[in-house]
């Protein structure tokens, strides 16, 4: 009398279904175990499965190559490309103790189907059965038409209070003891982002949960603790669920506001249907509820038009006094992004002269035009997802193409001193035999790739930061951006700029769906305001692009940092000779920080090179956190590291003071790799600028030339004569501050 269902398996193995007497009988929002009888004719051991066309997601348009990179593809199957409105049921068989698997090949025997159900009323689905590919039986006879009568779920409200007491907004995951998480990603549609587990809910809102016991975890980023908690949510009844978050560090008490300028709402992970993308509240929510001050949501080529009309040269009105959200640009997927792609922040007009609200005309095909758009707007511009990676097969031929000036494949001790090696030619030449063969031009440079710094040349064929090495001089690039790629490739880069004399900045980004797919804020930038009862957006954004900031994943933090009293951002320090400079620090360290490549607790099987990345997996998905140890500080002069402290991870702000000989104009700068970056300060002594490392001009020098002969094609005609002559200018300079350097 409680059989939903009984499956028939003839001797062929074609399975067959018709409707039991048990009651349809499902609860809204949970799992509602179904007994199903089946009649094994065909004795066998194997999977029986479960699917009905009301199943599966309820999007499409998720980008199937990002969600590999971060192993959710299992979120992409099945994905609702008809619109189909009635996917409101998620349907398994149950196959945990005291089920199993696979059928026993008995010839009669119970299994339990799993029902959810999203909504609520009297609901028609079907539900299908099979032991295999190919085994349903002929004439629709393996499926059956179920009317189920769903109880209405009754949903939990949620009370969040700050650290403070005040009401906020928290990032909040539930799973069942199987590791079910509910919501199911599935059936979510905006606010509740389906490639997330978690959702982000506000103080008084609510969720729909199923009765039972639950583990909670909650945070508002990492900042805060995160805490994990059975629940219990009741049958009847009123359900809430009180969540009192507790921070480690607040930077506010030290000026300090962080914000991460480059999301989107539109593309990659998101779906293009229902709707294009998500809208402002949205992402509003995501920002907030990750503890951010700052969020800019940038529009870029997928839903372009769509996304587009949420833009206003001023902070979005959803926004509130400590949490401000931006829409601007990024030029991707359109325009100049063959030549790198740019950020666009604080834009008063985001229609480009000539492209009439379009994508598709208008765009200058090379990236330092609509950097100078921007600028004489006064906005702020900067490259992202930053990391210029080293093909080392790709280096060892250039080197020889370049200069095998007698085609012996090889490099003689003549030929080795026109080229700037990966190393010293005497740890080039492994087998010491006078001559650098390809093989040993490879091995070096990919030696190289795991040093910071380094003067391998990367391959200039794709990534976010190409043509920075031509808009810096040029003067119309404020800051490159960092952790969200590879930390070694992001920071070289920025490094061989410091050490010419450019002022560039440093800035922390996600570029989330895309790059750190799980949320906004894993990469950050915390910009100095000093004390605020309400963030200003265009101060926020000057701060940035002058560089009174440091980067960080949230889990290592520099609230104070000075070079004889001098702050990143204040004026150059100007010396008359060389000296002594006293470095000043307060840095506090998470005492629980998960066990992951992006937080260099984790080394990913490629090498040191890809530590920091937020990009890939890596391997497993981390599940656990690393409780204390020490973090390694390091003070950076010129891009040497000069002095180190061993700090514990214990929450706990930890003063440093060092005292550096200063030879020569340099940048100082503090950092934990690969979690944390301050901004250097400038020591100019005797008015001389910073020349700290020849083969740190050559390199520049060495990837425009690359760049252009790589990339230059995908510069329009009309425009070719322009960018030549900006490429010219940029490795005519680099080759004088050679000339002029150590």
């Amino acid at each position: 009398p409680y059989v939903l269902a009984a499956v028939s398996i003839n001797p062929e193995l074609r399975v067959k279904v018709r409707r039991g007497p048990g009651a349809a009988r499902i609860r809204q929002g949970a799992f509602t175990p179904a007994l199903i009888k089946v009649y094994n004719d065909g004795l066998v051991a194997r999977r029986l499965r479960v699917d009905s066309p009301q199943a599966g997601p309820v999007y499409a348009g998720a980008s199937l190559g990002i969600l590999e990179r971060q192993a959710q593809t299992e979120l992409n199957w099945n994905p609702n490309l008809a619109g189909a409105t009635d996917r409101f049921l998620a349907v398994e068989m149950a196959t945990s103790a005291p089920m199993t698997e696979r059928l026993s090949g008995l010839e009669v025997e119970y299994a339990l189907a799993l029902i959810y159900c999203h909504e609520a009323g009297r609901l028609e689905a079907t539900l299908k059965f099979d032991v295999g590919q190919g085994t349903q039986d002929l004439g629709f006879r393996a499926e059956v038409p179920v009317l189920f009568d769903v109880a209405p779920a009754v949903a939990t409200q949620l009370q969040v209070r700050d650290h403070d007491g005040k009401p906020t907004t928290a990032r909040l995951e539930f799973r069942d003891a199987e590791g079910r998480v509910y919501p199911p990603q599935a059936k979510r549609v905006a606010p509740d982002f389906f490639f997330q587990p978690h959702v982000y809910r506000a103080h008084g809102q609510s969720v729909v949960l199923p009765p039972g016991p639950l583990r909670m975890r909650a945070s508002r980023g990492p900042e805060y603790w995160e805490e994990e908690r059975e629940i219990q949510i009741p049958n009847d009844g009123e359900a809430v669920i009180e969540v009192d978050l507790r921070r480690w560090v607040d930077p506010k008490e030290f000026g300090f506001y962080s914000g991460d300028y480059h999301i989107h709402g539109a593309g990659c992970s998101h779906y293009e249907s229902p709707t294009q993308g998500v809208r402002p509240q949205d992402m509003f929510a995501q920002v907030k509820g990750e503890g951010l001050n700052v969020g800019c949501v940038l529009t870029w080529g997928p839903c372009f038009e769509f996304q587009r009309d949420y833009f206003s040269p001023v902070a979005q009105t959803i926004s509130e006094p400590m949490t401000v959200l931006k829409y601007d640009l990024e030029i991707s997927g359109f325009g100049s992004a063959a030549l790198g792609h740019v950020c666009l922040l604080n834009l008063r007009d985001q229609t480009y002269p000539g492209s009439e609200g379009t994508k598709d005309k208008g765009w200058p095909t090379w990236t330092v035009p609509v950097l100078r758009w921007c600028k004489e707007q006064g906005g702020v511009t900067g490259y992202p997802h930053s990391a210029l990676h080293v093909s080392p097969p790709d280096a060892g031929a250039r080197l020889l193409e370049r200069f095998d000036a007698n085609r012996d494949g090889s490099l003689s001790g003549e030929e080795s001193t026109k080229a700037l090696l990966p190393a010293r030619r005497v740890d080039v030449d492994s087998n010491n035999d006078g001559k650098l063969s390809e093989a040993e031009l490879i091995a070096a440079s990919d030696r190289a790739a795991d040093r910071l710094p380094n003067v391998a040349l990367p391959a200039m064929d794709g990534g976010g930061a190409m043509e920075i090495v031509v808009s810096v001089p040029e003067g119309v690039c404020d800051f490159i951006s960092a952790m969200d790629t590879a930390r070694i490739p992001e920071w070289n880069t920025w490094y061989h700029l410091l050490n010419c004399g450019f002022p560039l900045k440093l800035s922390g980004e996600t570029d989330f769906p895309c790059m750190s797919s799980r949320r906004v804020g894993a990469g950050r930038v915390y910009v100095q305001l000093g004390p605020q009862d309400r963030v200003d957006f265009d101060d926020w954004v000057e701060g940035l692009g002058s560089g009174r900031s440091y980067v960080s994943d949230g889990y290592a933090h520099a609230l104070e940092f000075n070079v004889n009293g001098a702050r990143p951002g204040d004026a150059t320090l100007h010396w008359d000779t060389k000296g002594t400079a006293t470095v000043e620090a307060l840095v506090a360290f998470a005492p629980e920080t998960p066990r992951s490549v992006a937080q260099g607790l984790r080394l990913p099987p490629s090498g040191l090179r890809m530590s920091g990345d937020t990009v890939r997996l890596h391997g497993p998905r981390p599940q656990d956190v690393v409780l204390g140890g020490d973090r390694e500080v390091e003070i950076a002069v010129n891009s040497g590291v000069v002095a180190t402290a061993k700090v514990p991870a214990d929450g706990r702000k930890h003063a440093l003071r060092f005292e550096i000989p200063i030879e020569e104009s340099s940048w100082v700068a503090l950092r934990r790799f690969p979690q944390l970056h301050t901004n250097p300060v400038e020591i100019r002594i005797g008015d001389r600028p910073i020349r700290a490392s020849r083969d740190s001009a050559l390199w520049l020098a060495e990837s425009v030339d690359l760049l252009w002969k790589n990339r230059s094609h995908f510069i329009a005609e009309a425009e070719r004569r322009d960018a030549r002559e900006a490429y010219q200018r940029a490795a005519a300079l680099y080759r004088k501050i050679a000339n002029e350097s150590l």
